[in-house]
């Protein structure tokens, strides 16, 4: 069975309704829980955007509860992976091979470091951001673009 490490493009998707939103929700019903995977930067940036969005009108602040509510609910179910220093150092390896932001190349450490740590052979990277999902192909990983499903 495939393990899938959310980025937090891609883990947005999950409660704030968008393009690519239907299918990857529907794939991720069809997961164990165990087997989803996010950096613990993910919910903090994913909280960001929602606050981000009702900021500026693009949500309602009714939705951004709710998306917020179900953002908690999902959180408590996942498996969440720590910023370590172990993710830190591959973090830096990844910056030196790959031209990527900081925060990228945090969570493509830790799809890195949690792969090496499960040592499964079936490891998606599922993001909506080009450049991580090419820096993600060539570091082995299987890869999924919600916008592309």
């Amino acid at each position: 069975m495939t393990y899938y490490f959310l980025e937090s493009s891609a883990f947005a998707k999950l409660f704030v309704l968008e393009q690519g939103s239907e299918p990857l929700i529907e794939l991720l019903e069809t997961v164990e829980d165990t087997r989803k995977l996010v950096s613990s930067l993910a919910s903090l940036e994913v909280r960001s955007a929602i606050r981000r969005r009702e900021r500026v009108g693009e949500i309602l602040p009714s939705d951004a509860g709710q998306a917020l509510d179900g953002l908690e609910a999902e959180s408590v179910r996942i498996v969440e992976q720590p910023v370590s220093p172990a993710v830190i150092d591959v973090a830096r390896m990844v910056l030196d091979g790959h031209p990527l932001r900081a925060l990228d190349a945090l969570h493509l450490a830790t799809s890195i470091v949690m792969r090496n740590t499960l040592q499964a052979s079936d490891f998606c990277f599922v993001s909506a951001d080009d450049a991580l999902l090419k820096a993600a192909d060539a570091e082995q990983f299987l890869i999924l673009n919600p916008l592309k499903m």
